[in-house]
């Protein structure tokens, strides 16, 4: 298997595209704050007249992100627009856009943390208190930093149990923040769908959340746009799935596994054997977001 170049910055592929549909978390910001050099990137390719959309797998409406991104330092209008996952769900769970969510009741149960209560705003539900209670799950997320799966495992098997079907709006299976590991909805969502569960997925890599990427995008031709991530499973595998090419970001969730180093070099033995077990290839590799 051949392997994907490694460019210094992303001015190397400037002139093979005219957008990019960019990551957040581990692209442009740890969770704590923005990266210089990714913010200095964004800031380069504005200034080149090339368009982007950030494209985030939080489970929070996009004036939530706007206001986050801005409190870690990433300026609001720095990027063209912004989707994310739980914008994309909270709009189907407003407009029931289809069968599958005009079948839903009108009872929901909320598993997340008080961060995600924003969600509920604006939906013509019943938020209950217990399972027993409910008609579906819309899963945000873990309750607490150091979770488990397992931390979950009876609520898990009460909801199998009750057949209630599972709306996932962040399909991350885990985050870094800060340098620490955490898992994410998808953690608990996948594990669900695994035993038998009904999940509706939204965001990163279901193709669905990339047409809402490209609406935002009129005119720009999909061989013209590049997606920039640091998972394999969502950015690289969704960008393939939409049809675009994607750029690899080394240092973000997989940056211990390839043995990236403080001055950006990526360690080749380690690289090599990543992209041996890899599925799906990006078509270029940046040590980290800059231009």
């Amino acid at each position: 298997m051949s392997h994907p170049p490694v460019l210094p910055g992303l001015s190397a592929l400037a002139d093979r595209y005219d957008a990019f549909i960019v990551d957040l978390w581990g692209v442009m910001h740890d969770g704590i704050t923005a990266f210089p050099p990714a913010v200095a990137a964004l800031e380069a390719m504005k200034a080149a007249g090339k368009r982007s959309v950030i494209l985030s797998n939080a489970p929070r409406r996009i004036d939530v992100i706007t206001a986050r991104n801005a409190e870690l330092g990433i300026p609001p209008d720095l990027p063209d627009a912004l989707m994310s996952s739980g914008e994309d769900a909270w709009q189907h769970l407003k407009n029931r856009p289809d069968a599958w969510y005009q079948a839903l009741g009108r009872r929901c149960y909320h598993l997340g943390p008080a961060r995600d209560l924003g969600m509920r705003d604006g939906l013509d539900f019943d938020f209950v208190e217990t399972l027993d209670e409910a008609d579906f799950i819309m899963n945000t997320g873990n309750l607490d930093a150091e979770d488990t799966v397992e931390t979950y495992r009876a609520f898990l098997d009460r909801a199998l149990a009750l057949n209630l079907p599972m709306i996932c709006t962040n399909p991350d299976l885990e985050v870094v923040r800060g340098g620490r590991r955490e898992i994410c909805a998808g953690a608990l969502a996948l594990d669900y769908e695994q035993h038998g569960g009904r999940v509706r997925w939204h965001g990163k890599p279901h193709p669905e959340v990339y047409r809402s990427c490209f609406a935002l995008l009129p005119g720009i031709a999909p061989e013209r746009i590049a997606a920039i991530g640091d998972s394999l499973r969502t950015d690289v595998a969704g960008a393939a799935a939409a049809g675009i090419d994607s750029i690899f970001i080394a240092a973000g969730i997989h940056g211990a596994e390839l043995g990236v180093e403080d001055n950006g070099e990526i360690d080749p033995d380690r690289f090599d054997a990543f992209v041996r077990k890899a599925r799906t290839l990006p078509t270029a590799v940046l040590p980290d977001m800059r231009w």
